[in-house]
């Protein structure tokens, strides 16, 4: 199937420092431009960003300090990438939320005022949610090829969660599944071990996300001023922070994990000072 255009799309995905849109900078973006007569055009580029890539990002996408130090800045691509894009539309995954303003935000930084008026911006990733929900409803007629009556009454939304889980262990059944390491295995098996580490958020230190284990397993804020710093870090140069988190409307569970962590530091210490 080809593509009915009025005019150019290029297709792109961006590699950054991290998420954060304002902060963060680009490391590498690739767009593959079609062209209304079908023909297509593949441009990637690495670009220096000016500011360190966090280990842990790094560990993400597998680019490095040293990768790009040698690279273009993104001013010094900014026109030829300008000139590359002009009236196209844009499309990615999950770009609208990350990808397009990521960059737009480095575009304003050079002074180029790319507009995004008359411009589609189609976002794969929101045409495959909106077209396979991720309610337990779809999830239901999707798995069991049936139709959840009485959904969101306690009961019928128990008893459809164990027919779901019955059926995703027949259907995927000796399934491989490859990690973001590129690992496979094939981890949807009948035994619940095997079925919590598949299917936890491991990174999670507490329940909601707040707190994360970094890449040396250290417990990190994934929040706020603090986000990417340990908790240990944070608590050693700022205690006060401690005592606003434990007063704040954070959940208890975060707040035991933030308990555990100033105890442990605490008798770290005292055992450094009994030597």
């Amino acid at each position: 199937m080809q593509l009915n255009l009025k005019r150019p799309v290029a297709f792109f995905d961006i590699e950054s420092t991290g998420t954060n849109v304002v902060k963060d900078r680009i490391v590498e973006i690739c767009f593959f431009k079609v062209m209304p007569d079908g023909t297509t055009e593949t441009r990637l580029r690495r670009i220096n960003p000016g500011i360190p890539i966090p280990p842990e990002v790094t560990a993400i996408h597998g680019i490095s300090n040293e990768d790009v130090a040698n690279e273009p800045t993104f001013k010094q691509v900014a026109k030829s990438l300008n000139e590359l894009l002009k009236d196209c539309d844009l499309a990615g995954y999950n770009s609208n939320k990350f990808d397009v303003p990521m960059l737009i935000e480095e575009f304003l930084r050079c002074d180029i005022d790319f507009n995004l008026k008359n411009r589609n911006l189609i976002d794969v990733q929101n045409i495959f949610h909106k077209m396979e929900p991720r309610t337990l409803k779809a999830a239901y007629k999707f798995y069991c090829d049936k139709e959840l009556v009485d959904a969101h009454t306690a009961e019928a939304d128990t008893i459809a969660t164990y027919e779901i889980l019955l059926s995703q262990l027949q259907r995927y059944e000796e399934v491989e599944y490859e990690d973001a390491e590129g690992n496979i295995s094939k981890p949807v098996v009948n035994d619940m071990e095997a079925l919590f580490k598949f299917s936890y958020n491991h990174r999670n230190a507490d329940l909601v996300g707040h707190i994360v284990y970094n890449a040396h397993g250290q417990e990190s804020f994934n929040f706020g001023k603090h986000k990417g710093k340990t908790l240990d870090e944070v608590f050693k140069k700022e205690p006060q922070y401690y005592d606003w988190m434990m007063n704040a409307d954070f959940p208890l569970y975060t707040k035991n994990v933030l308990k555990e962590v100033r105890f442990r530091a605490l008798e770290n210490s005292n055992m450094i000072l009994k030597k």
